[in-house]
């Protein structure tokens, strides 16, 4: 999360603004940017680490903004301090923390029929794994929800892919963006 001089880390940063009428492109876009684990900073105004792929992914955001008449522009900035770039950083654990609530919250109510289970396992495990996609700065959650799945389907039938553990390749990790070269 920290800069080669020790601050605060870069950021790319979507500015955007979209016409009120009609409101289904204003949609998508906030459906995608909340589907990216963006921190809003504020209206028309979102963040996220940088790095190839979350740069490339609000460049298609912003495209598609220009595309539905509106405006967007790309920056990378840094925070001016270390504590406002924890306090973004911060907001979006807080958020993942909240959406691996749910998912524990969901396999501890997953049904004990094995036919109604099957189902809820993949549901559940496919909830988990876009939580990884978002998830920059992983909160304590992120290991119990781990662990809940892993205990609501132990290894089963060939072919049911194990729970990616959050170390493992796959899963966003700021710590090869931070190391210097």
């Amino acid at each position: 999360m920290t800069g080669a001089e020790g601050g605060p880390g870069e950021w790319v940063l979507l500015s955007y603004r979209l016409p009120r009428e009609p409101s289904t492109p204003r949609i998508a876009v906030w459906r995608k940017l909340k589907r990216l684990g963006v921190a809003q900073i504020s209206d028309g105004l979102v963040a996220l680490p940088a790095g190839p792929r979350t740069r490339e992914q609000l460049e298609w955001v912003a495209e598609e903004v220009t595309d539905a008449g509106g405006s967007a522009a790309i920056w990378l900035a840094r925070p001016a301090t270390r504590a406002q770039e924890g306090q973004l950083a911060q907001a979006m654990a807080a958020a993942r923390a909240a959406e691996y609530q749910a998912v524990i919250a969901a396999a501890a109510a997953a049904p004990a029929d094995p036919a109604a289970r099957v189902s809820a396992v993949r549901r559940i495990r496919n909830e988990f794994r876009s939580i990884q996609r978002r998830d920059y700065f992983p909160p304590a959650e992120r290991d119990l929800a781990q662990a809940a799945l892993q205990a609501l389907a132990p290894p089963g039938p060939a072919g049911a892919p194990p729970v990616q553990p959050a170390d493992q390749p796959g899963v966003p990790a700021r710590q090869a963006e931070e190391e210097p070269a």
